[in-house]
């Protein structure tokens, strides 16, 4: 199977690259900005007509669609996230290959959702940030391009590979200066948002599975069960061997940002500026994966302590 992969040296698709590359029977091909991609090319400049031209010479069976944005402003996610996509879904349009769409989409498009409840696919999306709506709007255009596509809406991924601005990575970061430091207390605010996360290798199994799969459509990808970042933290202080005293900072209810401060107050703008979650999903997410079960064969394997293992294994690689 002849596989194009875009986005392939991003958060998910250096994953999704490896679990495709594990697999003898993918003949894979990178597509992307760095020079390390086996062709350069940028979606968010790149015009449909040279995309088609490099679809006919590779002529592969899926693409999969990896690349995106995830900060800045509304112009730049727009361009990174939606223009990108329309780049895509009009190249192959005008290609013969017939090539199969899997689409890298997220959780954000559904916006906030019911404390307590599960989010399925035929919720009705209503992204809460710029982020939200122009994956949603790429969602959009992959449904109604008439191609055979799937579109993934992957929750919040964790998991090896992190980004160290992400609130998982965040929270990683201010317990390691903790650590290094001496510091036996660390305060936390704004950990009562409560977010499903999967480990982005599972994310890159449930790639694989559509890739093989004739499913079309929506499907969830995440792990059906949201946890609060406090619980987060908590367990992260455990795999970390971290004994100090955890603090949550008190803030309004459902505010959602993440700040840090290590032993006693101190004018440190590292530690005490607040940093939006950024997903624009309220207070609680929790995904309904019985889609992704029944059409893809696929569950999650990997728990969430055993992801907050890995993010924090690379940041102590930094003590």
């Amino acid at each position: 199977m002849r596989v194009l992969l875009i986005g392939a040296n991003g958060y998910i698709g250096r994953f999704v690259a490896d679990r495709l590359l594990a697999d003898p029977a993918v003949q894979l091909t990178a597509l992307g900005r760095g020079d390390d991609a086996d062709v350069r090319f940028d979606l968010a400049s790149g015009s449909p007509g040279a995309l088609t031209r490099f679809l006919d010479a590779v002529h592969p069976q899926v693409v999969v669609n990896c690349a995106g944005a995830t900060r800045g402003g509304a112009r730049d996610l727009t361009r990174h996230n939606t223009v990108a996509v329309a780049t895509v879904c009009e190249a192959l349009r005008r290609s013969g290959c017939g090539a199969r769409l899997v689409q890298i989409g997220c959780g954000a498009e559904y916006g906030p959702s019911q404390p307590g409840s599960s989010t399925a696919e035929d919720a009705v999306p209503r992204p809460g940030g710029p982020y939200g709506v122009s994956k949603l709007a790429a969602t959009e255009l992959v449904l109604g391009s008439g191609l055979d596509a799937v579109v993934l809406r992957v929750f919040s991924p964790a998991g090896p590979g992190t980004p160290a601005g992400s609130p998982l990575g965040r929270l990683a970061e201010a317990m390691r200066r903790a650590m290094q430091s001496g510091d036996g207390e660390l305060k936390l605010g704004g950990l009562g948002a409560q977010r499903d996360f999967i480990d982005v290798r599972d994310v890159a199994r449930a790639v694989h599975a559509a890739s093989l799969s004739a499913a079309q459509g929506v499907i969830n990808i995440g792990s059906g069960r949201a946890v609060r970042l406090r619980d987060a933290a908590t367990v992260l202080a455990r795999v970390a061997g971290y004994a100090g005293a955890l603090h949550e900072l008190d803030g309004p209810s459902g505010v959602h940002h993440l700040r840090a401060t290590v032993g006693h107050p101190r004018p440190d703008p590292d530690h005490a500026a607040p940093v939006a979650y950024p997903d624009g999903c309220g207070s609680w997410q929790q995904a309904d994966v019985r889609t992704a079960r029944d059409r893809l064969g696929w569950r999650p394997r990997i728990n969430l302590e055993e992801s907050l293992a890995d993010i924090w294994m690379e940041a102590a690689c930094r003590i």
